[in-house]
């Protein structure tokens, strides 16, 4: 019976796969929403601008043996820091 359904609609895809799919596309993880709100505060800002700073002054430069690692490190543990305390208030 499912074959002859399949034949019917000569390989288009059924509506219910359509909405299916438009479902998972709408998921937002809560992770990136909580990311994105912890860089947004005060701490993040200034360590982001400190990164940025590095990546301009290194940008400027044609031969540097200079990186930005711990710039980058600094940025990502105040973000982590902040989403650590926030994450799981978001996931039900």
């Amino acid at each position: 019976m499912v074959f002859e359904d399949k034949m019917i609609t000569n390989g288009e895809p059924e509506e219910e796969e359509e909405e299916e799919e438009e479902e998972e596309q709408d998921m937002v993880d809560p992770l990136e929403t909580v990311r994105e709100k912890c860089e947004q505060t005060e701490h993040c800002v200034h360590t982001r601008e400190r990164l940025e700073a590095c990546e301009t002054r290194i940008g400027s430069r044609s031969e540097t043996t200079e990186e930005c690692t711990e710039e980058l490190f600094d940025f990502l543990h105040a973000r982590d820091h902040c989403v650590a305390h926030k994450v799981f208030q978001s996931i039900k």
